[in-house]
């Protein structure tokens, strides 16, 4: 983390050859550009100052990257990775437990009520945060999004309901999710567009590790602690690990305007006005219209089945009706009222960015309609452990990890990224066909390794293709929006997919339990229902353990079905996406990789 001359910023370039990235000073770049022909236009010197039309916040990003050094730049990929890593295991971990956490409170069935809540208000975060980060700086909208997260993590560690669980949960996706988005902006203005696909690869190789170390951290809280400190443990490291990244962006910043990159622009404003004036420029109408209608339109879904009247209900009926009214209501006044609209209507009009968006929500639909209760189901139909549960669970981390190393330098040599659709799309498809048949009792565990294997491959194509496209289709001074509503439309497709997850769950597994359980078993029914505990306990090979697995079998494979049928919409969604050459595409300033 060194100091390197202003006026000679630097990058990591590469060679036409596509070889190993090489150290090159921007001085002599500049004269070698002189004598170029214009079809190396892409090679053209960057300026040594922050771009004057720039918002503050991606002054200040441009002012760290044309200020800081090629150690202090390997320094935060590296700090970033670690942070992946903690999130990586934290997530783990609280996938394996939260199962087991509900049933604690007799709730194991409203596992999706968490979630859709979590989803829904996650979603309406991301971009109220890309405006605090443009407005204010990266350091800013990560610090605040930390301190989210770890007063999840405090919360949900001392709960003793529920509903505490639930808000706790809801700060803690936030945190997490809008830690995770920043650092996808810092990476982004950290790396070029031809060679951020292998950097994202690059930081999210921890998941390979903490897909089989979390399974087993998780287990061992569990059964030897308490489920409480899996959460408590992470309260302690997080902050440890979170702290100097913003101290070093901090750091370079101060730097910046010493040597006058960047102007120290102080507001004028008062008090009062401040707060007028970040509360129009966050639209905080348009965030609550949105978070709060998607919020009560969803839930029904989930917990109609225990209504007095189901659907019929005096309360299901009103939820769905302001649900959708309020949403209403956020377009219209996203439209026509807010001085500073939450999204940016004209993004809406590049055809590549649409389909980058509608690919991501299609998937996340799909995945998330099956899920939420994938570990139960390997648990009590398979007779596995916690650990081996997350094990299986987290195949596409591990998967992932590994295949967009190669998928990054594929991107990175050919410049374009279009074509992995072709591949991915129908390969994802036959791949949770697959699924809808062994995802039943009496099927070998290594048939669902197999079919989670090739998801996998299929996923984590999509996830890295969404994210390059709609930065390859924005300058830097739209990035953070343009990637925020590529996460809120992915989020909003996680809750929609939990929604249908657990619409599916309350209308079949129940029903499938009344009709398979033995006699002697009924009495208990409800309690099956709703605790994962009372499920384990029966003995395999028992008549009621084979009606619950037969239950799970039943209710799993409409689950696939239905996002099956789903993920048929990418083939035309694929057709959207302009195929970007990514050496043609510049964006980012002074030292980067």
């Amino acid at each position: 983390m060194a100091i390197f001359s202003r006026f000679r910023p630097a990058v990591f370039q590469t060679s036409s050859a596509g070889k190993e990235p090489s150290f090159v000073n921007e001085k002599e770049k500049e004269l070698d550009a002189e004598s170029a022909s214009s079809s190396n236009g892409n090679e053209e010197p960057q300026p040594d100052r922050p771009a004057d039309e720039a918002q503050q916040g991606v002054k200040r990003a441009e002012a760290v990257t044309l200020t800081w050094s090629k150690t202090t730049l390997v320094a935060v990929l590296i700090n970033v990775w670690f942070l992946y890593f903690v999130n990586a295991m934290q997530s783990s971990v609280s996938y394996s437990l939260i199962p087991f956490v509900t049933s604690e409170f007799s709730s194991h069935s409203l596992i999706n009520v968490i979630y859709i809540v979590a989803s829904a208000m996650s979603a309406a975060t991301y971009i109220p945060l890309a405006k605090v980060i443009d407005v204010w700086g990266r350091a800013e909208g990560y610090l605040i999004m930390c301190v989210f997260a770890t007063l999840g993590l405090v919360l949900m560690a001392v709960c003793t309901n529920l509903p505490t669980f639930c808000a706790a949960y809801v700060f803690y996706s936030i945190g997490f999710g809008g830690m995770i988005f920043c650092l996808a902006i810092i990476t982004a203005d950290a790396s070029r567009l031809k060679n951020r696909a292998l950097v994202y690869a690059f930081i999210n190789t921890p998941y390979i590790i903490t897909a089989f170390a979390g399974a087993k951290m998780a287990e061992d809280f569990y059964y030897d602690i308490s489920w409480r400190w899996g959460y408590g443990t992470f309260c302690i490291v997080f902050p440890v690990v979170a702290a100097p990244l913003y101290f070093v962006l901090k750091y370079n910043l101060r730097k910046a305007e010493k040597q006058g990159i960047l102007t120290n622009e102080k507001s004028q404003r008062t008090f009062i006005q401040k707060i007028w004036y970040y509360t129009i420029e966050f639209d905080i109408g348009g965030v609550f219209l949105f978070s709060a209608g998607l919020t009560i339109f969803l839930l029904p879904f989930n917990i109609a089945s225990s209504a007095p009247n189901g659907w019929a209900s005096d309360y299901i009926i009103a939820m769905l009706v302001v649900g959708f009214v309020l949403l209403v209501l956020f377009a219209l006044y996203e439209k026509y009222i807010a001085p500073v609209p939450m999204i940016d209507f004209s993004i809406l009009t590049d055809r590549t960015i649409v389909g980058a968006c509608l690919i991501n929500a299609t998937y996340s639909i799909s995945y998330y309609c099956w899920y939420n209760y994938f570990t139960s189901f390997l648990q009590v139909v398979n007779n596995v452990t916690i650990a081996e549960a997350g094990y299986i669970g987290h195949t596409f981390e591990v998967v992932s990890g590994l295949l967009l190393l190669g998928v990054g330098y594929l991107m990175r040599r050919t410049g374009r990224f279009k074509w992995l659709l072709y591949i991915a799309v129908p390969l994802y498809i036959l791949a949770q066909g697959l699924m809808i048949y062994f995802r039943r009792p009496n099927q070998s565990v290594g048939f669902l390794v197999m079919c989670q294997v090739f998801t996998s491959i299929g996923g984590s194509v999509f996830i890295m293709m969404g994210q390059i496209a709609v930065l390859a289709a924005v300058d830097h001074q739209h990035i953070a929006v343009a990637l925020a509503f590529l996460y809120v439309v992915g989020t909003i497709g996680s809750a929609l997919g939990a929604t249908i997850c657990g619409a599916i769950w309350s209308n079949t597994f129940a029903p499938a339990l009344a009709q398979y359980l033995p006699e002697e078993s009924k009495a208990n029914l409800t309690s099956i229902y709703t605790n994962l505990n009372t499920q384990l306990s029966y003995e395999v090979g028992s008549a009621t353990r084979i009606a619950i697995q037969e239950a799970y079998g039943y209710a799993q494979t409409r689950m696939l079905a239905a996002g099956t049928a789903i993920m048929a919409l990418c083939f035309i969604w694929t057709l959207l996406v302009r195929n970007i050459n990514l050496n043609d595409v510049k964006q980012v300033k002074g030292m980067v990789f």
